[in-house]
Formats: C-alpha cells, sequence, structure tokens
C-alpha cells in the first residue's frame, strides 16, 4: 500500500511542477487557444500544450518505476511498453503541431491513426472476449494468417487487429472530443484510470505493471487537474486530449481486456460522440466539423456552470464505474443498457428544455 501510495503522490508531483514549466513555455512560444469561435468559451487566450506536461510526467514516472525495478512482470513486457510510449510521443507531436498551426480535423486524424497502428504492429491486442454466461472466446483463433519470415514461422489474426485500431480510436476520439470544458476530459480520464487501477487489483499480481501505470497516470492527472480546473489556467490541447483516451484504451486491454470496464466509465462522453456524429449527418453537415450539441455544451447552455457540469458528469462516470469494480460481465452489460437509455433520455430532455428557453427567450 505505501507503495502504491509513493507512486500517486510522485506522479501527482510531477505533473503539478512540469505543466507550471509548460504554461510558462506555451505563453513565451504564443501557442496559445484564442477565443476566435462560438465553441471557445473562454474569454481570453489560454496556454495549450498540456499534453505535452502530462507525457512528459508520465515518462519521468515510467522511468522512476523502471529504476527501482517495479516496472515489468510476468505479463507486460518492455517492448510493450517502448511502443506505448512511442505511440504516445507521435500523439503528443501531432497534438504540438495542431496546438501550433490549428491543423484541421482530417489531418490531425492521423497521429491517432499512425499511433494505434504502431502500437498494434508492437504487439498489442485484444485476444479474447469474456462471455456474459461464462466462458472466453480467444479471437487469436479467428482469421489468423501464417507466414513466414527470415526461416521463422509467425501468425496474424486481422480480426484481432482490427478491434484493437477501432477500440483505441473510438477512445481516443472520444476524450478528444469531450474536451470542451474546462477539468471535463481531465477529471473522466482520472477516474478511469483508478477504476482500471482498482480493478487490476482483483485479477493481477500484486505491484503489477497495469496497477502502477493506471495509478501513476491517475496522479499525473490529478496534478494537471490542479491547473486545469475552472477557471483553468491550462488547456490539453489535441496532444493531452488524445494522450489520455489512447492510454486509457491501452491500460484497458494490458489490464486483461477489461474493454466493458472502461467503456462503463467512458460510456456517457462515448455516447455523446455517437449521438453527436448521427446529428451531424442527418443535417448534412462535416463530421468533423466542431459545434455546441456535445452534451457538455448543451448543459451550459441550460445554465449550468462549468464546475457543475464537470461534477455532473464526472459522478455519472464514477457510478458506472462502480458497478465495473463489483459486478459480473452480464450485470456490466445490463448497465451499458442502462446507460444507453439514460443517454436517450437526457437527450430528449435537454433538447425540449433548450426549444423551450428559446421560443420564450
Amino acid at each position: 500500500m505505501n507503495n502504491y501510495i509513493f507512486v500517486f503522490l510522485i506522479s501527482l508531483a510531477l505533473s503539478f511542477v512540469i505543466t507550471k514549466f509548460v504554461m510558462v513555455l506555451a505563453k513565451r512560444t504564443a501557442i496559445l487557444d484564442y477565443p476566435k469561435d462560438q465553441r471557445k468559451i473562454h474569454q481570453q487566450p489560454m496556454p495549450l500544450l498540456g499534453g505535452v506536461a502530462i507525457f512528459f510526467s508520465f515518462i519521468i514516472a515510467v522511468f522512476i518505476l523502471w529504476q527501482s525495478h517495479q516496472l515489468l512482470d510476468e505479463r507486460i513486457s518492455w517492448s510493450i511498453i517502448c511502443w506505448f510510449l512511442l505511440a504516445g510521443l507521435i500523439l503528443i507531436i501531432n497534438g504540438f503541431l495542431d496546438d501550433k498551426f490549428s491543423w484541421p480535423a482530417h489531418i490531425t486524424i492521423w497521429g491517432p491513426i499512425i499511433a494505434s497502428i504502431l502500437i498494434i504492429i508492437g504487439g498489442l491486442k485484444i485476444t479474447y472476449i469474456t462471455h456474459p454466461d461464462g466462458g472466453v472466446l480467444y479471437l487469436d483463433n479467428l482469421f489468423t494468417w501464417l507466414f513466414q519470415w527470415g526461416g521463422l514461422e509467425y501468425s496474424f489474426s486481422w480480426l484481432t487487429a482490427i478491434i484493437t485500431f477501432i477500440w483505441l480510436m473510438s477512445i481516443t476520439y472520444t476524450t478528444k472530443l469531450l474536451d470542451g470544458i474546462d477539468g471535463l476530459t481531465t477529471s473522466v480520464g482520472l477516474i478511469a484510470s483508478l477504476v482500471i487501477f482498482i480493478v487490476s487489483l482483483s485479477w493481477d499480481v500484486v505491484g503489477s505493471t497495469t496497477s502502477l501505470l493506471s495509478l501513476s497516470l491517475a496522479g499525473i492527472l490529478l496534478g494537471f487537474l490542479i491547473w486545469n480546473w475552472h477557471p483553468a489556467k491550462i488547456f490539453l490541447g489535441e496532444g493531452g486530449s488524445t494522450f489520455i483516451g489512447f492510454s486509457l484504451g491501452v491500460l484497458a486491454i494490458i489490464s486483461g481486456s477489461k474493454i466493458a470496464t472502461a467503456l462503463l466509465v467512458m460510456g456517457l462522453p462515448f455516447l455523446d460522440v455517437i449521438w453527436v456524429i448521427f446529428w451531424r449527418l442527418k443535417k448534412g453537415q462535416n463530421i468533423f466539423k466542431g459545434d455546441r450539441q456535445h452534451l457538455h455544451f448543451r448543459l451550459l447552455s441550460l445554465g449550468l456552470s462549468q464546475r457543475q457540469i464537470v461534477v455532473f458528469l464526472s459522478l455519472i462516470s464514477l457510478c458506472f464505474g462502480l458497478v465495473s469494480i463489483f459486478f459480473t460481465t452480464k450485470a456490466k452489460i445490463s448497465a451499458l443498457i442502462i446507460l444507453l437509455v439514460f443517454m436517450f433520455l437526457l437527450s430528449i430532455w435537454l433538447n425540449y428544455r433548450l426549444r423551450r428557453i428559446n421560443e420564450e427567450g
């Protein structure tokens, strides 16, 4: 327990200090988010590059764990860690360039695509799915391609690669699109990483790579949240918003394919992304063009403050995260259905209330 507390606190301290330096750097290099369109709710230019602070805090935390011989166990190889960090670096470089030059969405999407492909090449994959009634379906046995190279035989499962890619891209863009108000993505990411940490304790060895990395990420996000809480002093930027989701996606896989667990915690933002895409397609709009149709923006239009929205959505994530901790796979599926119904009813009610406010105004 003392070791877990140390990992959490050192990660928090690293993030808090490094974020302060990055804030100064962003201001001096004029890498700022200017309130130049209707989606921007802040009044003054705000420092970006939050992803740089989070990523380098994570690298240092990983190095400390490695130096203290706590990083690796029999489940996780050093190779996967290296590919993870390389993929994260791609996201941060992509985010830095977007923060600096404001690239369009059809360009920035290549960062998550390349990062996801890289870590799949490195060996990360969703290998099995747990059946609600018990039993496991091993995906590696389906659609496997056998080939020889250098005198050795290798196998590659197209199905696991495709499913893993879709999962990583989905969770990465969920946190990216969630990043619309101060502290929201950071708070939900903090809860998700803590839930993955707790779940890993129930099946993994004590002091495992999964538990330490997820706990370290939680500490880093809390350290950053101190600066990112409303009124924020720094924003995540493209790199930060994508790295959080990507990291959660990777940790969900290496923690024993706990996809349902991560999906429950991130379920409401995930469903919100699907709803917004459907809404834009219905209206004939570009799905990559930003608007104010996301749940947090609609709650803001309803009159809730940024802090109230963050607390509300974080509590929902926490409640469904607790389901993933204490209940079985069948209960998790039931909870996902309840979440879907909740999102549907909430959207209907919000649309009704906003329409009434517009009519009365």
